[in-house]
């Protein structure tokens, strides 16, 4: 479970926090993607920004396109990547199928099930707090879907609430996109989902597929997308001018307070800060009275 922390302001610290990468797209033999993109050094990268954080987070989730091309390989190596941070950080792994997953390799080589082409799906209970895997895959295609049997298992997990709400994963985000291509792309028939999740505890969604970090509204339940670790879309051009660089890759830090979820993007690009707070210092600042912290912190200095 996540570590405590002090409670100086308002805000009880937060019940949950999760990790949410998305969009690995390995190619076995670590092939560049592309012929550009390093997606084993980009990951690995990641996974070590995440071991950086100094905390247990209660799970990681990866939302999709977890291989390039259902490589039973990638599948592998992906594998061999995150499961040794996953047993440091005491977290499960939740693997969400994008469309460049194949399911049968997925199910097989990071699954340990039969490989067959059944949805990717899963319930977990992180102390309270239920997050639902959705495979928004279609066999064969790009876009994303939801069939008749998911929805309806999504509304039979959806019947009795969870101490702490629901959270959905799934690749294809139910948002509009302003890149022109990612139009053909979409959740298709999103209404239908609309109507599964309408008057349930769900209280987020998570996403992947877009390559860059964005946020919204879906039938009343905030959404939020985590840009890729492979590469990232470079949003300074005009929409229709929008291509992939090997930059801006991040993460989002997923903070589940009793009223309300924060998403907090994290950048794999490191900088040299100042050392002003540390550790030592919110040790000291918890052993203050609330008054002794205002005049520390609070007033303004000449």
């Amino acid at each position: 479970m996540s570590e405590a922390t002090p409670q100086f302001g308002q805000y009880p610290p937060a019940r949950r926090t999760l990790i949410h990468l998305s969009d690995t797209h390995l190619l076995a033999a670590n092939r560049p993607l592309g012929g550009r993109f390093d997606t084993e050094l980009n990951l690995d990268r990641t996974l070590e920004a995440v071991e950086r954080l100094g905390i247990r987070p209660d799970a990681i989730v990866f939302t999709g396109d977890l291989t390039d091309l259902g490589e039973p390989e990638a599948y592998r190596a992906l594998r061999h990547a995150v499961e040794p941070v996953a047993k440091r950080l005491d977290a499960p792994v939740i693997w969400v199928a994008g469309n460049h997953d194949e399911r049968p390799a997925l199910r097989r080589d990071l699954l340990d099930l039969e490989p067959t082409e059944e949805p990717v799906t899963g319930v977990w209970d992180l102390g309270g707090l239920r997050l639902i895997a959705l495979d928004s895959s279609v066999p064969g295609w790009h876009h994303g879907d939801l069939d008749d049997g998911q929805l309806e298992w999504l509304d039979r997990q959806l019947q009795e609430p969870a101490p702490l709400g629901t959270i959905l994963a799934l690749h294809h985000p139910p948002l509009p996109s302003h890149i022109p291509l990612f139009d053909i792309l979409e959740l298709r028939e999103q209404s239908r989902l609309a109507e599964v999740i309408a008057g349930t505890d769900v209280r987020g969604i998570l996403a992947g597929h877009l390559h860059y970090s964005t946020s919204g509204m879906f039938a009343g339940v905030p959404v939020t997308v985590a840009a890729a670790t492979c590469y990232t879309m470079n949003l300074q051009r005009p929409a229709s001018e929008v291509n992939g660089m090997d930059a801006g890759q991040s993460f989002h830090l997923v903070h589940v307070y009793d009223d309300t979820i924060t998403h907090s993007v994290v950048p794999l690009e490191g900088a040299e800060t100042g050392e002003f707070f540390s550790a030592e210092w919110v040790e000291r600042m918890a052993a203050m009275t609330p008054q002794e912290r205002l005049d520390e912190f609070s007033r303004k200095r000449p």
